[in-house]
């Protein structure tokens, strides 16, 4: 497949606003709407664009509080790492989970809707996860900036 300028500038405008109409976009790129849509079943197809989805705002659905949270394995073995992912991925409060060089073994973003649910969370869920060694959390005071834009 050839990616080229118009490709990366397609991803870009799919990336501000992913329900623009291909109407919209073709005139934006002087393109088509055929062939607009064609580049997006192409994009698609080669697994430039992994999906589409809604940006919830997180006051209007109380789960303001986030928090990173370094967790560190009692061991590195092979069964202490699968199985801490393995039921790090069926906790809803935690948002990503990074497996990470450094101090730490992973980094966990967790949303929940104020500190005490945080409490809630560490105590009834995150500790509970065997092979955990130690954790250290950090609250966010304010977001400065968060994009999931990519340019090119």
């Amino acid at each position: 497949m050839i990616f080229d300028t118009v490709d990366k500038q397609l991803l870009e405008y799919l990336q501000a606003d992913s329900k623009q109409t291909n109407k919209e976009l073709s005139n934006k790129l002087n393109l088509s709407v055929t062939a607009v849509y064609e580049r997006i079943k192409k994009l698609e197809k080669s697994g430039f664009i992994d999906g589409y989805t809604a940006l919830i705002n997180k006051q209007k659905i109380e789960r303001n509080f986030v928090t990173f949270c370094h967790v560190k394995l009692l061991q590195h073995s092979q069964e202490f790492v699968y199985s801490f992912e393995r039921e790090v991925k069926s906790i809803e409060e935690v948002l990503e989970c990074y497996h990470i060089s450094g101090d730490y073994d992973y980094l966990l973003k967790v949303i929940v809707k104020d500190m005490e649910a945080f409490r809630e969370f560490m105590v009834k869920k995150l500790t509970k996860i065997s092979h955990i060694g130690s954790t250290h959390s950090m609250f966010v005071i304010n977001k400065v900036k968060q994009t999931h834009v990519i340019r090119f």
